[in-house]
């Protein structure tokens, strides 16, 4: 055999051998996506959050291949990151952060107008908007309620914000949250999809926030400083 004729073939096996080997990762990373959202137990984030981006289309293919929804893939890159940026995102205070929202949460009957940065809500309560809007503000939150992409560049460039959350469907989520990966950023999936009156789950925007959270401790405030009033109208005897 000529020397080219084996160098061909050296290089040939070596191809195989790194197909054979990304295969291979790409299957234990999927396992571990799927460890993840029916157990919720978390292995190698790292190893998931780099086979999602480096090898995105790849590991869709083998979804399908595998008879798997291929929307998987993308649902398994938004868990992964929400819970490796939980820890950050909870320390910075409501006030650098940002909301945003799809417009397709709409009602149809909306009259709500076009801004230029974003749908200008007006609590009609006709849509989960107002709820999560209402909610968010007092906490200290940013909350913009986008038609496209070109509205979400528009607004990452006008405000200064250290965590973003937002809501939208598995590619467009994904893919974002892949893109300020640098913000900490929280995904909401919606509940329906569509581009046309979508739902979300308002409770689980809401504990993602920290709503909760922020509503007993001002709860406890209020408490205790009822108690302080009450302490003060009593007559000493």
């Amino acid at each position: 055999m000529l020397l080219h004729e084996q160098a061909f073939q050296l290089i040939g096996e070596s191809i195989v051998v790194l197909v054979v080997l990304i295969i291979i990762i790409l299957i234990i990373a999927l396992i571990l996506g799927i460890i993840l959202l029916r157990r919720n137990k978390l292995v190698f984030p790292s190893l998931i959050i780099f086979v999602v981006n480096v090898f995105y289309s790849p590991l869709k293919s083998l979804a399908n291949f595998l008879r798997l929804d291929d929307a998987l893939v993308d649902h398994i890159g938004i868990e992964v990151r929400n819970k490796v940026n939980k820890p950050k995102f909870d320390q910075i205070p409501p006030e650098e952060k940002i909301i945003v929202l799809p417009h397709c949460l709409r009602s149809r009957d909306c009259e709500a107008s076009l801004k230029e940065s974003g749908i200008k809500c007006t609590f009609c309560g006709k849509c989960a908007i107002g709820t999560i809007k209402s909610k968010a503000e007092p906490m200290g939150y940013k909350v913009f309620i986008v038609p496209g992409s070109s509205f979400v560049k528009k607004i990452i460039e006008q405000n200064k914000f250290k965590s973003v959350v937002g809501v939208a469907c598995h590619v467009d989520l994904n893919q974002t949250m892949m893109a300020l990966s640098d913000f900490y950023p929280q995904g909401v999936l919606l509940s329906t999809s569509g581009c046309f009156e979508t739902r979300v789950d308002v409770s689980k925007v809401l504990s993602t926030i920290g709503y909760y959270e922020y509503k007993e401790k001002n709860k406890s405030i209020d408490d205790e400083k009822d108690d302080s009033e009450d302490i003060g109208r009593i007559k000493p005897s």
